[in-house]
């Protein structure tokens, strides 16, 4: 699907999301150990504290009280920002899991992220590229851009493998 210019920063993160899901996916179907579990929290926590923030950050701060006001139905942005904060809970939580707890929380985590990530691709950017104008898309592209070039500035490494990720669990 053809996503704007304007939306890349954040659809770039989209993608580290989603394969972070993928890799908690997997990884827990090949081997679901105390091992594999915390290998995955260690990554998930990585990612929070590298991207996840602040990309969850971007979006409440600039990118959904932007669109909004245009959205058919401002329902969808309530929704995502639900998400974010189910998301975050559930990392604190999978941080200090353990055991067959800890497998379940990063399947829910995994999950979750997923749906919230095609939410957002699927329904949310095709509405917001489809009622602002171009003009319009480009100014809220630059914001995005500077937002995440602010909070979470990275060097182009999966959030996990970033210099200075959070320590191994």
């Amino acid at each position: 699907m053809w996503r704007d210019p304007s939306l890349h920063p954040l659809s770039h993160q989209h993608q580290h999301g989603l394969a972070l899901s993928v890799l908690i996916e997997r990884g827990l179907k090949a081997d679901s150990s105390e091992k594999t579990a915390a290998d995955l929290a260690h990554k998930v926590a990585a990612a929070w504290e590298v991207e996840l923030r602040g990309h969850f950050r971007v979006e409440e701060e600039v990118l959904f009280p932007s669109v909004e006001p245009v959205l058919a139905s401002r329902a969808i942005v309530g929704e995502l920002v639900e998400q974010h904060r189910e998301m975050e809970e559930l990392i604190g939580k999978i941080g200090v899991a353990s055991g067959s707890g800890r497998v379940e929380l990063l399947r829910e985590f995994g999950q979750l992220l997923s749906k919230h990530i095609r939410i957002e691709e699927r329904q949310l950017f095709e509405e917001v590229q489809a009622r602002l104008s171009k003009d319009e898309m480009a100014s809220l592209g630059k914001r995005i851009d500077d937002s995440v070039q602010k909070v979470c500035p990275g060097t182009g490494r999966l959030p996990w493998e970033e210099p200075g990720a959070a320590p191994r669990a």
